[in-house]
């Protein structure tokens, strides 16, 4: 039987050898899940939420221990790691509301008949999740798909295979058996979940990887939600609050170091500014220490890889060579972990590497505009991907005009971007297919199906 290591990304240490789920093992994970699949979805609803409800809270009395697990695994802060444990739990509630909503039945009336358009669970959903919100991109999937009807066969990360075990494992105590299934393993797992018997894949991830799934699942016409990275701007124009924006570039460039998919990856300032703009960011960056994620004064812990941490050095250094100046940080520390620090460059040239791929590290990238709509909503499209973007103005009117102008998902105008309740999270272009949230992105684990009858008098 193969397997892998777990490792500690701020030591480099083992911190378990995780059993890989073999070729075999997979199909009698997805026949069962298969074979349990019409039960579930004849449980009626109310007793389903109630049982993920069950399984929410058998989660929620283990929320330090799954921070610590994070943490361990994937680096996070603790004290982010516990934030993000508990308020996904505590959203799971809200979910099943949403869902109730998403799933309940509607009446169409036409001349003499009635249709009743009500809302079916696919089957089997293959859920393929990602390493950096280790607890709330798994429950963005699990719960509106099970709540739903289907039945699901889990892959957490190989990088968190063990916060991946204790969601499956609280979760899978309140529920039927074979109703949520995890297996374990890399890309090769993934790859073959996704070939298996299954009806719908739901993936958080790369834009390649995500590329390789919609290719595999084209064979069988397979189901797709698609959540993948971004190359988020930020836009400063020269009538914005500085102090306001440089807290916007510096946070949401370095958060959770780096490694979110809408964290700010491009920056661009008014020329007028510009030399202002970059002073308040290096002040502010500069507060940004880094450590073991146990160390209550890290705000940042380790990258959660040392392939991670090559790619955004390697990025950092094409950039300087460039011409790009390094205004702070830029050196990969030696000694164990996986640590590189805060991060600014400035005059960041638009042709560069840094200014199209995914950096997924904790860099600040600054570049100077003109200073006109016309060129910031050029530069903000200037990718192909579409997930999120940051437009700060004193002029509202303008900054809705550009932010409808640039292909994204999601904008924030003079505050990070963000959602009210029931908003879908959306990837534009290349950052999704589909989406999730949302009583729409809810109803994407579902079919439609129409029942039309005549009507009586």
């Amino acid at each position: 039987m193969s397997s892998f290591n777990d490792i500690d990304p701020a030591t480099g240490e083992t911190i378990a050898v995780i059993s890989t789920t073999s070729e075999s093992e997979l199909r009698e994970v997805v026949a069962r899940a298969r074979e349990v699949q019409p039960a579930w979805e004849a449980t009626p609803f109310e007793e389903r939420a109630e049982l993920l409800r069950a399984g929410a809270a058998r989660l929620g009395e283990k929320v330090d221990e799954l921070a610590e697990t994070i943490t361990r695994e994937m680096g996070k802060p603790v004290a982010e790691a516990r934030r993000e444990a508990a308020a996904w739990v505590g959203h799971t509630a809200e979910v099943l509301e949403e869902v109730a909503v998403a799933l309940a039945p509607e009446v169409l009336p036409a001349k003499g008949s009635e249709t009743v358009l009500e809302r079916q669970p696919l089957g089997v959903v293959a859920a393929i999740t990602p390493w950096n919100f280790p607890v709330g991109m798994p429950l963005s999937i699990l719960i509106p798909a099970l709540a739903a009807g289907n039945t699901v066969v889990f892959k957490p990360s190989e990088l968190v295979p063990l916060t991946g075990a204790l969601i499956a494992e609280c979760f899978g105590s309140a529920l039927p058996k074979g109703v949520l299934n995890l297996v374990q393993g890399g890309g090769d797992v993934g790859a073959s979940l996704v070939k298996s018997d299954v009806d719908m894949i739901g993936f958080v991830g790369s834009r390649d990887t995500g590329e390789r799934i919609m290719k595999a699942a084209g064979d069988g016409l397979k189901r797709l939600i698609l959540e993948l990275g971004g190359k988020d701007p930020l836009v400063v124009f020269e009538d914005a609050d500085l102090e306001s924006a440089a807290e916007c570039a510096v946070r949401h460039s370095l958060r959770n170091t780096g490694q979110v998919c809408c964290s700010v990856e491009r920056v661009y300032v008014a020329e007028k500014v510009a030399k202002e703009f970059e002073e308040l960011v290096v002040a502010k960056a500069s507060d940004w220490s880094h450590g073991s994620g146990f160390d209550a004064g890290s705000k940042m812990g380790p990258m959660v890889s040392a392939e991670q941490r090559s790619k955004v050095a390697a990025q950092v250094t094409d950039a300087v060579a460039s011409g790009a100046r390094l205004l702070l940080g830029g050196e990969s520390e030696s000694g164990e972990g996986f640590f590189y620090p805060a991060t600014v460059l400035g005059d960041v040239d638009q042709s560069l590497t840094i200014s199209h791929e995914e950096t997924f590290g904790p860099v600040v990238s600054l570049t100077p505009f003109d200073g006109t709509e016309e060129r910031a909503v050029e530069l903000a499209n200037d990718t192909p991907y579409g997930l999120g973007a940051n437009v700060y103005t004193g002029d509202l009117e303008k900054g809705l005009r550009v932010a409808r102008g640039i292909r994204s998902g999601q904008v924030g105008i003079n505050q990070y971007l963000g959602s009210a309740k029931g908003t879908p999270w959306v990837g534009a272009r290349q950052s999704g297919f589909g989406f999730l949230g949302g009583i729409e992105g809810h109803r994407q684990f579902t079919l439609p199906k129409s029942l039309s009858y005549p009507k009586a008098d």
